[in-house]
Parts: structure tokens; sequence; C-alpha cells
């Protein structure tokens, strides 16, 4: 929650607007998920997905250090955050331990991307101009103030996480500012004895000063360490989630499960809205127009003047029609997976029914997991024509397109 003169006060609005922009185009399971922005006259709401770990800065400072199969875990999940959001043309600019947080389930989410940069930032020569981040985490490039590359000032970020993560401290140290700076553009730190050589040998190809010939994120996953971990430990393969646990991550198709995708034991409950969620349905109240015009939205609502249970039955038979798993849940959420990985995962979206009078619901519709232009791809094209029986208006449509 934001006080909107102390923003304006301070300078902020372009920080501001450029972490919203950021966090609307990339949608990833190891990023913090931007869910609504709202406003009132005198305040501005960001409404986030909750990290109830932590900071990983805390995880570390608790313990001392990490093992390396912890860190094994962490880092596999900053590549593939990082990997998409590169994919994606943001470049974070600030990854440090202190902006990676951690779900109830130990998993990474990167945060913070109020120093990102995105592709169109860059000037004629390719590069990226603005000296940005935490000293102690930038790379060599960025000191020097003549250019640099986002994609592999990143990578160099990501190298002294992972070397803090195992070691406890930082590799580039100094008594005061300008030796650290000297320390870290001739690349001069040394891995302690308790790092294995495989972890040594990736560390000296992610630290490398020369950005030329820095490792690149491809060859990192190629890394025997990054692929197989330390000595002496497996890398453990994501499990099913459980039915009540929070998460992103699309659940692995079970090849065994011979039960009707549709059946279910508990009728599905529609919740009541209050007043308070009406309201905050409006969408005055939705600033995103202000931050991106061209924004791939992972979310839609329609209302209907059918009954629930029509609305459950079409959603399950249009479900059926595109090939898409179906499952209800007893929250008033109805999951609907795709069958096929896609680059960002199994595509997944969560439709809620919500009943504004016994005559009348709004559904909303929000993807969760999978790549957003699959996504919106499913939704122009087919979702929204084979719902039109159902759809008494789409919110947000004009008036022409409401009547049609």
């Amino acid at each position: 929650m934001m006080d909107k003169d102390k923003v304006l006060k301070v300078g902020l609005s372009e920080q501001i607007r450029r972490e919203i922009t950021t966090m609307r185009l990339v949608a990833h399971k190891n990023v913090v998920e931007l869910h609504e922005v709202m406003a009132t006259r005198n305040k501005i709401y960001f409404v986030m997905e909750y990290a109830k770990g932590g900071e990983l800065f805390d995880k570390i400072e608790k313990s001392g250090k990490l093992t390396e199969a912890a860190a094994h875990k962490y880092f596999q999940q900053l590549i593939s955050a990082v990997d998409y959001c590169h994919s994606r043309g943001v470049y974070h600019r600030d990854l440090k331990p202190e902006n990676l947080l951690l779900d109830e389930n130990e998993n990474l989410k990167v945060s913070d991307f109020g120093l990102s940069a995105l592709s169109e930032s860059k000037r004629q020569d390719g590069l990226l101009h603005t000296t940005c981040g935490t000293p102690a985490y930038v790379a060599p490039e960025v000191i020097s103030k003549t250019g640099y590359d986002g994609g592999k000032s990143d990578i160099w970020s990501c190298g002294v996480v992972l070397f803090v993560l195992v070691a406890g401290y930082l590799p580039f140290q100094g008594p005061n500012l300008m030796e650290m700076y000297r320390k870290i553009q001739h690349g001069d730190f040394r891995c302690p004895s308790w790092f294995s050589q495989k972890l040594k040998k990736l560390l000296y190809k992610i630290l490398d000063p020369n950005p030329t010939t820095r490792i690149s994120i491809q060859k990192i996953k190629e890394s025997t360490w990054f692929r197989k971990g330390p000595e002496g430990t497996r890398t453990v393969k994501e499990k099913i989630p459980c039915e009540n646990a929070t998460t992103n991550a699309a659940p692995t198709l079970s090849l065994t499960r011979k039960k009707n995708p549709c059946d279910h034991v508990k009728p599905l409950i529609v919740t009541n809205l209050n007043a308070f969620e009406i309201i905050s349905f409006s969408s005055g109240f939705d600033l995103s127009g202000m931050f991106i015009e061209k924004e791939r939205r992972k979310e839609a609502r329609f209302t209907s003047d059918k009954p629930a249970s029509a609305i459950i039955t079409k959603i399950e038979d249009v479900a059926k029609m595109l090939n898409l798993r179906v499952r209800k849940k007893d929250n008033g959420v109805i999951k609907i997976q795709g069958r096929k990985e896609g680059r960002n995962g199994v595509l997944q979206f969560d439709m809620e029914i919500f009943e504004i009078t016994p005559l009348h619901h709004l559904v909303e519709m929000k993807q969760t997991s999978g790549d957003s232009l699959e996504y919106q791809i499913l939704f122009e094209e087919s979702i929204r024509p084979a719902l039109k029986d159902i759809v008494w208006a789409w919110h947000g449509d004009d008036e022409q397109q409401k009547q049609e």
C-alpha cells in the first residue's frame, strides 16, 4: 500500500511504473506474481502473491551458509526465472538474496523489479547504460559505465548469489568501496575449501570479468553441477502438489489415472460477494492501463444471468471439447489444465463463480501457469466464442462487443 503524495514527492513514479510494466510481462512459477493494481483517492494498492517463507537472505543469515544441495535447488529455480525474464526482454539488474523470496513450500520467488530494464531501454549500441544495482552484486562492466548487456550482467549477479549461498559471505570484499570495485573488475576472488570442484569450475566461468567470454545461461544449464548437483546427491524431481497446496506449477499428469478428470466428490461451492469485493472488480479501480498499453491480460471476467449449475456444465463441456483437464475444488475454484508441456510448463487457469444475486453471477477466469501468449490465443480463438451461450457481458469490452 502506497501513499500517492509521497510517491510523487520522492520521485518514485517512474520506478513504480517500470515495476508494474515488467511484472505484467513475466508470468513464471519462480517470479512473484502481481495480481492486481488498484487505487483510491489517496492510496495505490498492489495485490501480490504472498511469499510466506520470507527472504532467502534471512535463511542464509540464520544458518550461516547453505549446503550445496540446498543451494543447487535455489540456483536452478533462479536460473529458470532469469532465463524466462530474458526471453521476454526483461533484465532484473538487482539480483541479490534480499530480493529472492521463498513460498510456504521453500520454492524461490524473484521479486523487486523496480530497477529492471526492458529491451527497448537499450541505446543504439544495443547496450544499457544506467548504472544501478547493489555494489557487491553488480557486474564489472556496469561499474565501468561503458555500456553493458543486461542479460550478461544478470548472470554475473546470479554467480555472486550462488557463492553467497554456499560460502555464507561475499566473494568480493575490501576495506572500502573502491577496493571492492577493483576486485570485481579483476574477478579477484577465491572459493573456500568446502566448495566441490564442479561448483568451483562453474563459478569461475560465471564470475568472469570479461562479459564476452562469460558463460551463457544455456551453458550454465548444460554444466555438470547444474544438471546433477553436488556429488553424492540426486536432483529431486518435482512431486505432484497435494490438493490444498498453493503453487503456480501445474501438477504432472499421471499416466496411470483411470478416473474421469471431471469426477468430483463434493459439489462446487459458489462464493458470495460482499459490497467491497463488487466495487474492487470495477474497471475504474484497475490502474494497469496506466502502465502498459498492449498488455496480454492473464485474467478475464464476465457476468451471466444463468444459474451456477448451468455455468459449471457449460465450462465442463467447453473444456472437454478443447481436450482440457477439469478439476473441481471445494473452495469454489474450477482448475483447468492443458495436456501438453509448453515453453513455460503446462498451461493452467482457474475459473471462479461469484454470486451477485441468486439470478446473476460473475465468473472470473485467471491464468495461473503456462505461457501467456499460448493462453491468450486459446482464450480469444476458442474459449471466448464457446462460452457465448452463457455470457451476458464481458468486462472491459466496449458497448458494441457487449451487444454482440
